[in-house]
């Protein structure tokens, strides 16, 4: 009792005048009279003179761009959905109060903000906003740094923050601990000027923390449940030893037979410890730097369990030795698992990976599929653009309705019309009987996806748009219109500014069906994604072609990343699969390796002849070397080398017209 009441006349603003002379004191070097600051506020104050605190800062640094934000907040995702409701009642209930709530991430970055208008405005000049970083190491003493310092319920009131600019605030915050670990996930801050000082504050913040904490608790479970639903299926019907890890990578669950199977193998792997595989924790929970995984496992055991496109755990299938010391035939193969390894799967559960781009597409996708606006997908050939179209189609409100696809690159210009529009019987020579539904108004009520829309002929691009801008269709022959409502979705792997620009793509259609775009990453900008994309596939193939399971060598897996891969994911899982029936054993080493992917000679060839362009001559000189040594890098592929010199194919063209490069 003796304690709360001195830190309540600690806290007292009335105490301000004995702090503010123990700052001045304590900043030349003196000693502080004895009881004039709280053993709390003393230490922090050290700690910002360790770290080279400047006393005289008047606000936090500037904040983050609005990009580095907001790959914070859907790092942070979890935190935020759980403190969602939270904040959301922060902002009614601290309306009239002079006071803000605040909610970071575990190293003190504001993630977001609510409560009073009038506080928001003053709290904005000393950059208590979101992006920016209220750490002690930075901003000295202050309620949600040192909150983070000492894990504990912190009030921090006036004169008692180390720097002078923050002086005038009072704030109280607590740590938000991880309920399945303990682990410190962020905090949750109560601030408002000097003169709303509270002892309420305090509890106010310890309050919410404990909902939130709550919250999370409820999420981790329910991600449990998703994931015992999806991995128990596979448990009957095999003689594998199978495991489900979570997002942790801890055993939560295994069959009957996994002990054994470990044990025939030699390996020493307690279940009853729940020991960790650090090298499985994805998501939120993926390590920050590579981590090893154990001798004993292999990638070809492994198989992402996602759910709505995030991955939630991992399957881990031991196959069970024979007598012989054999592996005995795939279990799998008489009845393939379908809600973990389905050939016919589309939309974001098709999409395998934990990288950030690649996470950040999916969750604007996420997004978009709410909303009924026209999305254009932007890409390169092989990404997985069916994958998020049919994704944005699911996800969204017209799941239940039909998706109809169509590739504009496919077709000649009449055979396309007619496919887009449909047409009445006797239009043209060869009609069908009877007539035929377009794939427009199939698409009725449903989506629509074009794919390679830049390919669209310029004579049927107003055709479409009048479609777009008064939803009727007109069949080829017909004088009567029909009425269609769709949701459409397009992609392309082109520049369509650059289509506009050179007159091969309307400005007003280009207007029309990029609304809100999505730009879904490479291969190689998703590079950690490829060891998992390569499990994946050698599962598939084993169900496949009813064969036992093979793995690539570490070496196979270095080539692959190092690889550029022009063909992206399509490409990956071909060579995949060309190696996977190639290979006599079951570990598959480089001498099955394509020779583009294989050959480092080769590469290191073009990357000298790349250097033998020339530093001094005339501009055309300069250009046709550097066309020539990139036909020859990509092997005369057109495609690539349009791209790779950053020009549209048809003027590649000219181009090689002009010098006479066949």
């Amino acid at each position: 009792m003796a304690n709360y009441e001195r830190h309540q006349r600690l806290s007292n603003p009335q105490n301000n005048r004995t702090i503010m002379a123990a700052w001045d004191r304590f900043l030349s070097g003196d000693t502080p009279p004895p009881n004039a600051l709280r053993c709390l506020i003393d230490d922090s104050w050290r700690r910002c003179l360790e770290v080279q605190v400047d006393p005289s800062r008047q606000q936090a640094a500037s904040p983050v761009n609005e990009s580095t934000l907001s790959s914070l907040q859907y790092q942070h995702r979890e935190l935020l959905r759980a403190g969602k409701p939270v904040m959301a009642m922060a902002r009614d209930f601290l309306a009239q109060s002079e006071t803000i709530m605040i909610l970071t991430d575990p190293n003190g970055m504001i993630l977001g903000v609510e409560g009073d208008p009038r506080a928001l405005d003053e709290a904005e000049s000393i950059h208590l906003i979101a992006g920016s970083c209220w750490s002690e190491q930075l901003c000295g003493t202050n309620a949600i740094g040192t909150a983070l310092s000492v894990g504990q319920p912190v009030q921090i009131h006036a004169a008692e923050h180390f720097c002078a600019g923050i002086k005038e605030w009072t704030c109280s915050a607590t740590v938000i601990r991880d309920p399945y670990d303990g682990k410190i996930l962020g905090t949750i801050d109560v601030s408002g000027l000097g003169k709303t000082f509270s002892p309420q504050s305090l509890a106010l913040a310890v309050t919410t923390a404990s909902r939130i904490e709550s919250q999370l608790a409820k999420l981790e479970m329910d991600f449990r449940y998703q994931l015992l639903e999806r991995g128990t299926a596979t448990m009957s019907n095999t003689t594998d030893g199978v495991i489900i890890c979570d997002r942790r990578g801890f055993p939560i669950k295994a069959n009957a037979l996994a002990s054994a199977a470990l044990l025939a193998r030699g390996i020493h792997f307690n279940l009853k410890d729940t020991t960790q595989i650090p090298t499985l924790e994805t998501g939120t929970f993926a390590p920050s730097t590579p981590v090893d995984a154990p001798e004993w496992l292999r990638a070809d055991w492994l198989e992402p369990i996602v759910d709505a496109g995030e991955r939630i755990g991992t399957l881990l299938t031991i196959p069970a030795l024979q007598p012989n010391g054999t592996v005995s035939s795939w279990s799998r193969k008489a009845k393939p698992v379908q809600d973990l390894r389905p050939q016919d799967v589309k939309g974001f559960d098709a999409l395998i990976g934990h990288s950030e781009p690649l996470l950040q597409a999916i969750q604007k996708a996420k997004m978009l599929a709410k909303s009924n606006v026209p999305v254009l997908l932007l890409g390169q050939t092989g990404v997985g653009k069916e994958n998020f179209a049919q994704g944005l189609h699911r996800f969204g409100q017209v799941g239940e309705r039909p998706f109809v696809a169509l590739n504009c690159g496919s077709l000649s210009r009449d055979l396309l019309a007619s496919e887009l529009f449909g047409h009445c019987e006797g239009s043209f020579t060869g009609a069908r009987r009877g007539g035929m539904i377009g794939k427009i108004e199939a698409a009725n009520g449903g989506t629509l996806f074009l794919d390679e829309i830049g390919e669209m002929p310029l004579e049927l691009q107003p055709h479409f748009l009048r479609v777009l801008e008064e939803g009727e269709i007109y069949r080829i022959g017909e004088t009567s219109p029909r009425k269609v409502s769709f949701k459409l979705v397009s992609a392309t792997n082109r520049n369509l500014r650059d289509e506009v620009a050179e007159g091969r793509f309307r400005m007003d259609l280009f207007y029309r069906v990029s609304v809100t775009s999505i730009r879904i990453p490479a291969l190689t900008e998703r590079k950690p994604d490829i060891p998992l994309l390569v499990a994946h596939f050698l599962g598939l193939l084993s169900d496949k072609y009813a064969a036992k399971p093979k793995r690539f060598r570490t070496e196979v897996l270095d080539a692959f990343e190092a690889y550029t891969w022009p063909g992206n994911v399509r490409e990956l899982r071909n060579v995949v699969e060309s190696m996977f029936l190639m290979a006599q054993g079951d570990a598959i080493g480089l001498d099955g390796l394509p020779p583009e992917i294989g050959s480092v000679d080769a590469r290191q060839k073009t990357a000298e002849k790349m250097t033998e362009v020339p530093v001094l001559g005339k501009l055309e000189d300069l250009e046709l070397a550097l066309i020539r040594n990139t036909i020859e890098q990509d092997g005369g592929n057109l495609t690539l080398v349009a791209k790779h010199l950053g020009i549209a194919k048809s003027t590649l063209y000219l181009k090689l017209k002009r010098y006479g490069l066949s």
